[in-house]
Formats: structure tokens, sequence, C-alpha cells
């Protein structure tokens, strides 16, 4: 074999060392993307774009939201179409906090509403106010809901005992929202998280605790 001929090899093995290093390097970032992007995406955080104007003026249509899922939504997880594990819900939600969570009969349909009553507590809607009964407040304490516009009354009349896994959930927009005085309280296994941020439009980005 001669120089120029063993040069060539020389040459064209190096290229394929290069290439095959060059695949690795591929398949070591598409895994770490897995390790890294599907864990967030699956537990931790979620975009949602606010759509009607159910809870308005607080939240209006198309604003940006991020959703803090972490400890809130019941995640099944699936390798290769089967479910391995379910990792439920370990947080509790509170009073006044923004939540999305599956649509009543529509799984693939969100809504984003306002926690207003708690697991085990009685919620009554009558002459336009929301009273809450606890074991605080045994004869029962109208909510105060500074955050509603002045002279925004709640709008029906029913009385409701809360499950200790359920929530009593209304839109801000009382008189133009389908919430709990519809469809009832909601069950902590539709909660998909509550709202982390709002980051658009830029002049209105809000951190919410």
């Amino acid at each position: 074999m001669s120089w120029g001929e063993t040069s060539k090899n020389m040459i064209e093995e190096q290229e394929q060392e290069s290439m095959k290093d060059f695949i690795i390097e591929v398949v070591k970032m598409f895994f770490l993307a897995l390790i890294i992007i599907v864990p967030v995406r699956m537990f931790l955080f979620q975009p949602f774009i606010v759509r009607g104007a159910s809870m308005e003026p607080n939240f209006s249509e198309k604003q940006y939201l991020i959703i803090n899922e972490f400890g809130y939504k019941n995640t099944p997880v699936n390798i290769f179409g089967k479910d391995i594990i379910t990792v439920t819900p370990r947080k509790t939600l509170e009073r006044n906090d923004i939540v999305v969570f599956r649509a009543p009969n529509n799984d693939k349909q969100y809504y984003i509403k306002r926690v207003v009553g708690l697991p085990g507590e009685t919620i009554e809607v009558e002459s336009g106010e929301v009273t809450i009964y606890n074991d605080e407040n045994p004869n029962g304490k109208i909510l105060e809901q500074e955050y509603l516009p002045e002279g925004r009354k709640t709008n029906g009349s029913r009385k409701v005992i809360i499950a200790d896994d359920e929530y009593y959930v209304l839109g801000d927009n009382r008189p133009a929202s389908s919430d709990s005085r519809s469809f009832g309280p909601l069950s902590k296994n539709d909660v998909i998280g509550k709202v982390l941020l709002r980051a658009w439009p830029l002049n209105d980005v809000t951190i919410f605790n």
C-alpha cells in the first residue's frame, strides 16, 4: 500500500470517528433534554392562555400565564404507552388562590377560577353575598372580596357542603362565569395547578403568591 493510500485511509477513519462522536453527542443531548424538560413539563410548570371573560377585570382574554403544577396535579407517569405510577396531589389550595382545572364533562378544556370555599366548609350564596361556615365561624361569615369591582354582587341562591376532597370556585366576573354555582364543587383530582405568573402582556407582568 502506498503512502498516499495509507494517508487517505487514515483521513477516512478520522472522519468516521468524528461522525461517530457527533452522533453520540446528539444522542446524549437528546436524552439530557428529556431528563430536564419532561419532568418540568409533567410535574412543575405549564403555560396557560386565558380564554373568555369569566375572570375580568383581574384576568383578561389572551393573557399568558404560567401555572405551578407541583404538588397540585394528579399526574400519571406514562412510559412507552403504559401508566407506571400516578403522582397524587400533596399540596392544598388556599382561599383566593387562582386555580386552573379540567372543565366538568370535558377533560380537554380548562377553566380558570378563584378558590372561595375550602374542604369541609359550607358555602352559601344569597342576596349577592358569599357566606362561609366553618369551625371558626359556625354562624357564618360574609366573605370579603376586595378583588371584585365595587358594586359587583354574586348572583344566585344556594347552600353547599364541600367534601374533604373538593373546593368551591367562582369566577371574578360573577354575572358571566360558569363556576361552582352551576357545576358544583371542584374535585381535587381535576386541579391542574395554581397561577404562578402572568407573563403577558409585558406591562402587566405579575407574580402571584
